[in-house]
Formats: structure tokens, sequence, C-alpha cells
């Protein structure tokens, strides 16, 4: 029997596994997908938000600000990308000002830190390329931005090093209250207990809530459409550019990302199924349609790929976060600001546990850091000794993002391996680029195939059902 069993390995769960992992404790990660951070951990606005956006008081606003405060030290721990380049929340009309005001003025009350209210001439001075129709924004200069999936693979990876289990491809099928105390889950790869049990199964959760407790929330998956453009696009925004937030959220946003592409998007529309992720003509007309209010001077043609993510909304304006049944932990409902909110929720579901009854010693000297070699931020003296000490180092594989085969390796061998050209790529940065793999893909899979002696017809580019290779087209025939 394990002592705490998370479920699932979303950006909530992995950074829970992290902070048990300090704590003499055996935990059990069950993650229905073939890999980390499949859910809206992989597919979001890759901001780390400041904390004005929710009410004050709420678990939202402490959890914000709280994650926040903790992000930038875990990120340089932890070897993930992460710049604090400040958000600007703009407003075109007096009506929008007035919302820009209460932002500010709840900001304040949440403790969130150098707020300021600036002119248009401000804003213009710091994005020359934003409408002129703009007439003054909330600069919060404490919001960041980060590679969201990388976030999720450290705590996870730095989690198992430290002894915790991850059990992929386990969706929890049913959970039974066992007599003696503790609970059995039941899943495709088995059986496990646990005598306590942590739901932090994204757009999930309110059905794993349900298989122990009275129904208390219900989620409401809720789609998100974006535009990732090419790197030629990215000097048009230097900070986190917002709309002012409706009653569908924070709005489009313009924003550059870590891999120095620009992001624009999303819309925001309920769905029935959490786990369809499609993207529509429709919605991205309107988020095309919704962006040019902020700037008229991207050029979509420069758009390398488009994705959606689901956010795992409630009917509830807050985090469901708290004791379900006897040992049994909501982390549910965890929306936006969620990424941002993550180890400020881990500390809370520690202390959850704790008035559980669950208080074990913590470990002398435990694993809190990561390292991640990526050739392509390196200096030319840096990138000497990487290869001197590994020559794969000087193979590269990925032409667009300069990623080399000593990355790829690394990838491979992790904590938690990946199965698929995907999951490469979300550790290594393979296929990202403007050609989105159509050179690096065909390299991955030899890769993937030499180092885990596999077939390579057998390899994914991200899950069941989507083998890249059906069958051999040409074979070498010997000389005779």
């Amino acid at each position: 029997m394990y002592d705490v069993c998370i479920i699932g390995c979303g950006v909530i769960g992995a950074a829970t596994a992290f902070e048990l992992s300090k704590y003499q404790a055996d935990v059990l990660v069950l993650e229905k997908e073939n890999d980390v951070a499949m859910g809206a951990s992989r597919a979001n606005s890759a901001i780390i938000h400041a904390g004005y956006d929710p009410k004050p008081g709420t678990l939202m606003a402490r959890l914000n600000v709280e994650g926040n405060a903790m992000a930038e030290q875990l990120c340089k721990d932890l070897s993930v990308p992460f710049s604090r380049i400040g958000s600007l929340v703009l407003a075109f009309t007096e009506e929008e000002e007035a919302t820009v005001k209460m932002l500010y003025e709840r900001g304040v009350q949440n403790g969130v830190p150098g707020l300021k209210i600036i002119n248009a001439d401000e804003i213009h001075e710091m994005e020359p390329e934003v409408s002129k129709d703009v007439r003054s924004a909330l600069y919060a200069p404490s919001a960041g931005i980060i590679t969201p999936w990388d976030y999720t693979l450290a705590f996870a990876e730095t989690a198992v090093r430290n002894g915790v289990k991850v059990t992929l491809n386990a969706r929890v099928t049913n959970i039974e209250k066992l007599p003696e105390g503790g609970y059995r889950l039941t899943t495709p790869q088995g059986v496990f207990e646990a005598k306590y049990v942590i739901n932090a199964a994204g757009v999930h959760s309110g059905e794993i809530h349900e298989m122990v407790a009275e129904k208390t929330f219900t989620v409401c998956p809720n789609r998100g459409e974006y535009y990732v453009m090419d790197k030629s696009e990215c000097f048009r925004a230097h900070h986190v550019l917002f709309q002012c937030p409706n009653k569908d959220g924070k709005g489009v946003l313009v924003t550059p990302t870590m891999d120095h592409n620009l992001l624009v998007g999303p819309n925001a529309e309920g769905v029935e199924d959490g786990d369809r992720v499609n993207n529509t003509a429709a919605g991205m007309a309107f988020v095309r349609e919704k962006a040019y209010k902020t700037m008229q001077t991207i050029n979509y043609r420069n758009a390398i790929r488009n994705f959606a993510g689901i956010r795992a909304n409630t009917d509830k304006d807050e985090f469901q976060i708290g004791i379900a049944a006897e040992n049994f932990i909501d982390l549910a409902g965890i929306k936006s600001p969620g990424l941002s909110s993550a180890p400020a929720i881990a500390l809370e579901a520690v202390k959850l546990l704790s008035q559980c009854g669950f208080n074990p010693e913590k470990k002398a000297n435990p694993i809190t850091t990561r390292e991640k070699k990526r050739f392509r931020f390196m200096n030319d003296e840096e990138r000497r000794e990487a290869i001197k000490e590994n020559p794969a180092y000087g193979r590269v594989i990925c032409r667009c993002e300069t990623v080399t085969e000593g990355e790829i390796l690394d990838a491979i061998h992790s904590p938690i391996p990946p199965c698929s050209v995907d999951g490469i790529k979300r550790r290594a940065g393979t296929g990202m680029g403007r050609c989105q793999g159509g050179f690096c893909g065909p390299r991955v899979v030899d890769i993937l195939a030499r180092e885990l002696h596999l077939d390579p017809m057998t390899i994914t580019q991200d899950g069941a059902g989507s083998q890249l290779l059906l069958a051999e087209t040409k074979q070498e025939v010997s000389a005779k």
C-alpha cells in the first residue's frame, strides 16, 4: 500500500508529487495518458499571471500571487525557461478604463507587486505595434512567460529521482474505500492501494470526486484556440498583451513565447468532450478578429501551427481545493491561473494531508534541482565543452531550433522516458520550428527506434492510433 496516490500528472499533480517527494513517504502518480503534461498543462497561454484578476479573498487570488513569487527560483533550480517580461491589460474605451482601475485596486488587495496604470504614450513607448486606439493600460511587471510542459516535466522528473513512482496509461476507472482505511484504485495497469488520495485529474476531476463523495461541483470544459506565429513575428510584442477580461475569460492575448515565437489567442468555447482539442475555422477566425483590436500588424501568413487546449472550468468561480472525504483531497477545477498557482497549490495539498493525519518526516537531502542542456542557448565555449563530453551534441537533428542528438538522447534516457515523437518534442524542442518536424521527424523516429530497440513501425506521433509508418516501400538489395 502506498502512502499517497496522486491522480493526474499535469502541472498540479506533478508539482504536488515534487513537494511530497521531499518527505519519507511512498508516493504513486497515476496518469491516464502515455506521458505527463498531456492536458491543460500542454496547451495553454504559457503565462505566469501576476495575480490581479482573481477576486480578493479567494484561494485563486492567494495561490496565484504565492505561486508567481515561487516560480523564478524554481525555474532556476529545475532548469526551466522562464522570463518575467511583465504584462499589460489594454483599455480602448472609457468603460474598459474603469475595468483597468478595478483590476489595479484588486491587484493591490491581492498583494501584486509593482502595479501601475500607464497612459497611451507610455504604452507605445513599451509596445510600438499596439493599436493607436489604446487609451491606458494596467502594467504588471511580475507577470512572466514559461515553457509549461517543461515546468510539469521538471517537477515530475525530479519527483521520480526522489523515489516517486509514475505509472502512465493508468486511467482510474473505479475507487473503492477499504474497510481498514485507505482506497483501492482500479486502472488498466492494475489495482493500486493508498492510504491517502489526491485528485488532480483536471477536466476529469469531477468524475474522480464523485467516485468517493457527493457531487459538489460540475466541470464545464472550455476550449481555447491559438495561433503560433513564426519567429519573424516575435518582435511585435515585448510583454504579455491582454485585452480587458469579460464573462468569457481574460480575452484574446498577444504574447512572445520562450522559444521566440508569437502566440495569439485564445477564444473561449464550452465543449462537452473534455478530451477533444480540435481547432475550428470559426474559432480561429474569432481569434484573428479579436486580436486585431490589440494589434493590426500581425501577418497571419506567418502562422506555423494552430492548437487548442481545454480548461477545467467549473460552475464555481474558485478552485475546488479541500478535503472531499476521509483521507481524500480535491485539487480540482484548477482553471487559469492554475499554471501560475501550481507550486503554491502543492504546498496547500501538503497542509491538507497534514490535517488528515499524514505527517511524515522530511528527507535529509532531497533532490530539488535538475540540469538540462539546451544547445541553442549555449555560448561557443559551452558548446565546445558539451561536444567534448559527448560528440552527439555536435550533430544537429532539428535545424529550425538547433536541437542536437545529444539532447534527444538525454530526453530518451530521462527519468520519465518519452515513447513518441511529440514526447521528444516536449522534452528537447524538436519539431517546434518553422518546418514543424518536416526535416527532423524521420531522424527522431530513427533515434527512438535505435535507443529503445523498437520497430520504427510501432513509433507514434503522440499516442495510440497515431503511427507514422505503415509499411516499407523500399528495401535494400545486396548485389550478387
